[in-house]
């Protein structure tokens, strides 16, 4: 279960960036999985949903806004949703607090960059 049961939209978000993403033009029920998706099913769906990632000229962008939001589902960036458990639980080790996540823009990328360039 995510440590939040929503997206906290950081107060800074700004949206422009998703116009430019290659998640546009594919089939977006690949970034998600159906429910009880298991083993090699959402192993494949989720390489196929990283593999428009690994393209996309706004990755950085969008992995950075799943971090600072915290978003729970889906694969963004390149980072599933398990890859992204495991950056929150780091930042929460670190900072002691799991409310205190980063939220102003690039944080997220300073923070998770090993990650987020592994990820793809």
């Amino acid at each position: 279960m995510p440590a939040q049961s929503l997206a906290q939209v950081p107060d800074d978000a700004e949206w422009t960036w998703q116009e430019l993403g290659s998640c546009r033009s594919v089939d977006p029920t690949i970034f998600f999985h159906p429910q009880n998706e298991r083993g090699a099913a959402r192993r494949q769906r989720a390489q196929a949903a990283k593999t428009v990632c690994a393209g996309c000229p706004v990755r950085l962008k969008c992995a950075d806004y799943a971090i600072r939001a915290r978003e729970p589902y889906g694969v963004w960036g390149g980072l599933t949703e398990e890859e992204r458990e495991v950056i929150y639980a780091a930042i929460d080790d670190a900072t002691g607090d799991p409310r205190a996540y980063p939220r102003e823009r690039g944080a997220g990328l300073r923070l998770a960059s090993q990650a987020i360039n592994a990820a793809v």
